[in-house]
């Protein structure tokens, strides 16, 4: 038995060497130098501008679909785990499982800032929401240090407001520019990865 393995490897070398040889000169070039092929020369030339037109609609068009999805994910984030927490008495001290809702808020904000970054990032991909965002970067730039000020305990009822305008504000942007932004409740480990 030992003398077959090594027959074997051999064999699978040799097999391998000729697919890869059989497949690199199926792709090769053709080898007509003669110039005789200038109809199929131009042909493809102009497929090329019809692909980068349809590419940079589709980049557009993808532009606005990751804002809608990172926009409502931060949301879904927010009003899940910052907003209806507060507004049940779950932030105040003594109340029960005060602690957990404050770790999730802190995560949910950092999480909610990111998305919001992401959604602002994405939304340069198509002017007119471009525009309609654009005023809006430096209410998300406010949200940065609200997750840690969430998780510590620290946040009150203008902070937990700050996120809801924001999100508002966003959702509003996107609506104007036919992105209509829509909560969508991230689980709790797309919040701690």
């Amino acid at each position: 038995m030992p003398r077959s393995l090594p027959l074997r490897r051999t064999l699978a070398a040799l097999l391998l060497s000729c697919a890869l040889v059989a497949g690199g000169t199926a792709c090769g070039d053709s080898g007509d130098t003669s110039g005789g092929n200038t109809a199929s020369a131009s042909a493809v030339a102009s497929p090329s501008v019809s692909v980068s037109v349809s590419a940079s609609a589709e980049k557009q068009r993808l532009a606005k679909t990751r804002f809608v999805a990172n926009a409502g994910l931060a949301a879904g984030a927010t009003y899940q785990w910052i907003v209806k927490p507060y507004r049940a008495g779950t932030f105040r001290k003594g109340a029960e499982g005060r602690r957990l809702a404050l770790v999730k808020a802190g995560l949910a904000g950092g999480f909610a800032y990111n998305r919001l970054q992401a959604a602002a990032k994405n939304a340069k991909g198509d002017p007119l929401l471009s525009k309609a965002v654009a005023p809006l970067t430096a209410g998300i730039e406010s949200l940065k240090g609200l997750g840690t000020k969430l998780r510590k305990g620290e946040a009150g009822e203008g902070d937990v407001g700050a996120f809801e305008s924001v999100i508002e504000s966003i959702k509003n942007a996107g609506k104007d520019a036919g992105a209509e932004v829509k909560d969508k409740v991230p689980s709790t480990s797309q919040l701690t990865g």
